[in-house]
């Protein structure tokens, strides 16, 4: 077994770009080397800023000799069809093909025969194809060639068991030389495998493996910060760019003015991270410190001090812009900023910024009292939420969106609770990210992006496959959070329905630019509001599924639920939880398989007699013990099951859902349902029909897997 190492040498990859790269590599290489036939143990990736490198582990040094039956068309097949199969085939003429008979007729054969080849061979013919089609999110042309890369292709590494695999792409020829750093060891060595390539490399100033160089900066920037005795501000992004920015990391500390500490952190933070790629850093007191870190791509001769000027020179200058912007806007009221909104479009179907917070405050007012906010704080949150987005601070740095305006309501003396609810009615930005917990804030936040999310459904820009260039996803999950991590009993179909109307409302008055987008545009009208309406909670119903699942609860518990057609989110999975664990009892189990094959009869024999047996079974044709037993049974535990559903007590609804085990069992040992006497097989049908009725008090049972 043999080792494949392949280095492509190029102009700086964006750090952005490389996690994709690397995974795209190992992906195209490892499908090619498969496709061919070639088995591997292991393939690692690795990038650098100028380096995308894979190495194979465990490769045979030919691929196998391969043998293919291709099944052609019938014999008397028109000629066209033919044609097709032996040039696919690879035949010159249909007497190559074998003739086979099945049960259709007689048809073709080919036997397809495929020679083995040396790996070098096939090598050097896949990575050629992969370099020439790799999937750079952007690529570029240079000089007089028609290749495209990220960015210029210097030169490529290509070794098989240690000896180079010959090949040329665009006047490019491959080979077993490679370079260093670019400042601190340039000149060009040969290596003979990975862990030559590797060790040399390091020698050479450069750092293969970018976790490495991320422990290697986060370990020096918390040292550092610590001999300063201060503490580093964490930030895995900003750690994974400075990775994929260095092939030599080497951390540095600076300073500014303490004289921009008036400037709010998340200012300053934000600046220093977007220009220069900084870490910020706190006091003990947790206030941002007048220092922050740096990472250099090189060792320098004098310690660093000039990188450190030039470094404290930027951000002076831009820290001085953020100051600015910020002592401009705060001499603003949000207020006066609010009508500015309806030169922002969020969609030409769904109106400007202005529009979307009239909608919202309207529907801020309707959940306020579902969340235990006053309805006026509310309202006013929701007015003013989006007026920072007209602000020179979020015009610089967007993602400043709602922290700004919670300091400029401070400044105008607004409420803390208003100004705390405007930063959070974003929230929550992403997974990890946490939920509003003030009562004002969660109405603000489930109000933006339930308008959101009824608003594209109205003008049908619903997510489809993979493509989601709306979040919508994320807001939906958003509410999902919000509703679930605060306890919140809330009906969505009605909040729906209002909203949809409030859109509507608001297409109906937006001026016309073109015959395409007239009021007949808009999928659903006024008429079919609650279908989108259904629509829409299906879709929270995929969102809620995925979150539960990811929680470790099963998708189709939530399907069972779902079923019943719920739209308190808290409750559908409070019944989910139940539900899951009532089924892991014995009786939840055997209650399970036997409403299951209640349900199965019930199906099958209501398909073939065309009738649906849901009336109630006649107790005057209850002959055996086991059917009168059910019969109470179920009476008793529909009433009992339906109370407890009342008054929200899930668990003891599944408590009384297991006392129909035994009588279940017990029908089913006992009583043939399909019995000759018709009148019999009817009422026995009804009181499956019982059982299939008094589980879906619960849950569709017929949903549920296993």
């Amino acid at each position: 077994m043999a080792e494949l190492l392949l280095e492509l040498l190029s102009e700086e990859i964006p750090a952005r770009m490389q996690a994709r790269a690397r995974e795209d590599l190992a992906r195209l290489l490892g499908g090619a080397l498969g496709e061919a036939g070639l088995e591997f143990k292991a393939i690692r990736t690795f990038a650098t800023p100028r380096r995308l490198v894979a190495v194979v582990d465990g490769l045979p040094s030919r691929s196998p000799d391969m043998r293919e039956e291709r099944k052609g068309p019938r014999v008397d097949a028109p000629e066209v069809a033919l044609k097709g199969f032996l040039k696919s085939a690879g035949l010159t003429s249909i007497e190559q093909a074998e003739k086979r008979d099945d049960k259709k007729g007689a048809y073709y054969l080919a036997t397809i025969e495929k020679p083995g080849r040396a790996t070098e061979e096939v090598v050097a013919t896949i990575v050629p194809e992969i370099v020439r089609n790799f999937p750079w999110p952007k690529s570029m042309r240079w000089g007089e060639g028609k290749l495209r890369w990220v960015r210029p292709l210097h030169s490529i590494l290509c070794l098989f068991n240690g000896k180079v695999v010959p090949f040329d792409i665009d006047g490019i020829k491959s080979g077993k030389e490679t370079h260093g750093h670019r400042f601190m060891a340039p000149e060009p060595f040969n290596v003979t495998g990975f862990e030559d390539y590797r060790q040399k490399l390091h020698k050479a100033k450069v750092i293969l493996d970018g976790d490495e160089r991320a422990r290697i900066i986060r370990d020096a920037a918390q040292a550092m910060a610590k001999h300063e005795k201060l503490t580093l501000v964490e930030d895995e992004g900003l750690l994974a760019e400075n990775a994929g920015l260095t092939e030599w990391p080497v951390v540095l500390i600076g300073s500014f003015d303490e004289d921009f500490l008036s400037v709010p952190p998340e200012v300053l933070t934000t600046s220093m991270k977007a220009h220069q790629k900084c870490f910020s850093l706190r006091k003990k007191a947790g206030d941002l410190a007048n220092r922050f870190i740096l990472v250099a791509n090189l060792k320098a001769a004098d310690g660093g001090k000039a990188i450190v000027a030039g470094s404290e020179r930027v951000i002076r200058a831009r820290l001085a812009d953020a100051k600015f912007f910020f002592d401009q806007d705060r001499n603003v009221s949000l207020e006066i900023w609010v009508p500015r909104l309806k030169e922002i479009v969020f969609h030409e179907k769904l109106g400007s910024q202005y529009d979307r917070i009239q909608r919202s405050r309207m529907l801020a007012r309707e959940i306020a009292p579902l969340v235990g906010a006053r309805a006026d704080d509310a309202e006013r949150v929701a007015m003013l939420a989006k007026a920072d987005l007209v602000s020179s601070m979020v015009g610089e740095f967007p993602e400043l969106q709602g922290v700004m305006g919670r300091y400029y309501a401070l400044e105008q003396e607004e409420d803390p609770e208003v100004a705390d609810a405007i930063a959070a009615h974003y929230k929550p930005v992403g997974p990890s990210d946490d939920v509003p917990r003030d009562p004002v804030a969660i109405a603000i936040a489930l109000a933006d992006k339930l308008d959101v999310l009824v608003g594209f459904w109205a003008i049908d820009e619903k997510p489809t496959g993979s493509k989601d260039p709306y979040a919508l996803r994320r807001a939906a999950l958003g509410i999902i959070r919000i509703v679930l991590e605060n306890d919140l009993k809330i009906g969505l179909i009605d909040i729906f329905d209002a909203e949809a109307r409030r859109v509507d409302n608001t297409f109906a008055n937006l001026p016309r630019k073109s015959s395409t987008i007239g009021h007949e545009s808009v999928a659903w009208g006024r008429r079919k509001v609650r279908q989108n309406s259904l629509d829409l909670l299906n879709f929270f119903a995929d969102r809620l599924k995925v979150h539960l699942k990811d929680q470790g609860a099963r998708h189709d518990l939530v399907d069972a639920v779902f079923a019943l057609g719920g739209d308190d989110l808290l409750m559908i999975v409070k019944r989910v939880e139940a539900l899951g664990k009532f089924l892991e009892t014995e009786d939840g189990a055997n209650l399970l398989t036997g409403t299951k094959r209640a349900i199965n009869i019930l199906r099958i024999e209501e398909k073939k007699d065309g009738v649906s047996y849901d009336q109630a079974p006649d107790r005057n044709l209850l002959k055996r013990i086991e059917e009168k037993a059910l019969a109470e049974a179920v009476d008793q535990v529909e009433k009992a099951a339906a109370a407890a559903i009342a008054r929200e007590d899930f668990e003891a609804a599944m408590a009384e859902m297991a006392k129909l085990r035994a009588p279940v069992d017990a029908f089913f040992d006992s009583v043939t349902v399909n019995t000759q006497e018709p009148g019999l097989r009817e009422n026995r049908l009804r009181l499956l029909n019982r059982i299939r009725a008094t589980t879906l008090t619960v849950a569709d049972f017929s949903k549920i897997e296993g």
